[in-house]
């Protein structure tokens, strides 16, 4: 849970980035246990909400508009709306332009999950599960800002954390 809330640190990412993008992320060692403890603890709140086993995954933030199983068309966002259908039909109401615009690995993820589907018929538990990733990434988004303030109120980066491996004896 600690290496979960590290590594959705966007200020981690971004001090990192160019490592990232070469080599596996390296999650560095707490300066003391109230950082650890904080840490894992939204850490926990992350793995439990991409795992679609905390309560708020039911609680959608978006709205269904159309048929009960849509066609995926054409997958586009306008105003807090992603449309499944050319003529802008059915859709999803309520899509935050922030979790629209979130983007994990390269990948837009509210989109290439529709886009994935093109072509295909929507279920009833599509279109929940669906909903559920709107929300997972709402929270995604709320826990990382908690996580930066947590490594913020002890010290930032890179003070929060060990840097300097420790003497052998």
């Amino acid at each position: 849970n600690y290496a979960a809330a590290v590594l959705c640190s966007p200020v981690y990412r971004e001090r990192y980035a160019p490592r990232l993008q070469i080599e596996f992320p390296r999650v560095p060692l707490p300066r003391d246990a109230k950082v650890a403890i904080s840490l894992a603890g939204l850490g926990n709140e992350v793995v439990t909400i991409h795992l679609f086993q905390s309560a708020r995954s039911e609680r959608f933030i978006t709205a269904y508009m159309g048929p009960r199983q849509p066609d995926v068309e054409r997958v586009t966002y306008s105003n807090g709306k992603v449309w499944l259908d050319k003529r802008q039909t059915c859709g999803f109401a309520g899509v935050p332009e922030a979790v629209w615009n979130f983007h994990i690995g390269g990948y837009q993820v509210c989109e290439k999950w529709l886009k994935d589907r093109k072509g295909r018929t929507l279920s009833k538990d599509d279109i929940a599960h669906y909903q559920k990733i709107v929300v997972a990434i709402s929270e995604t988004i709320r826990l990382m800002k908690e996580i930066d303030e947590v490594i913020e109120k002890h010290g930032g980066w890179p003070a929060a954390f060990v840097t300097t491996p420790p003497k052998a004896k």
